[in-house]
């Protein structure tokens, strides 16, 4: 059931296919920036974390059908949060990747509780 949210009328519907969309579309924005990072060198290489990191939370959420309810969604980032450590592959520090890893999943979890930002697809957010 959607809230009001303070008298705008009530929130749009869920729409499971548009959240599977962007999860894609911030998979492959995910891949780009590791590969720009990659070629930048040892600098790039939190950069290039932080977009594995993304590319990680985004890839376990599509898996299953999390995408298609608020709700399913929601659980499944709790779950990945409650996590102690994350492995992925091509990753330089495993704590930098934790962290990053972290923040892709809280971001995603404030877009799924306010139901926004699902039609921005642009590469860099």
């Amino acid at each position: 059931m959607e809230r009001d949210k303070g008298g705008k009328g009530a929130a749009p519907a869920w729409d499971g296919a548009a959240v599977r969309a962007w999860l894609q579309a911030r998979i492959l924005a995910a891949r780009a920036d590791q590969v720009a990072a990659e070629r930048r060198g040892r600098e790039g290489q939190d950069d290039c974390d932080a977009a594995a990191a993304e590319e990680m939370v985004c890839t376990l959420l599509l898996r299953g059908a999390a995408a298609d309810e608020r709700l399913a969604l929601v659980e499944a980032l709790k779950e990945l949060l409650d996590r102690d450590d994350y492995v992925w592959r091509g990753v330089y520090d495993d704590r930098r990747f934790d962290r990053h890893a972290r923040t892709a999943a809280r971001k995603v979890l404030k877009m799924a509780r306010a139901n926004e930002g699902w039609d921005n697809h642009r590469r860099y957010q």
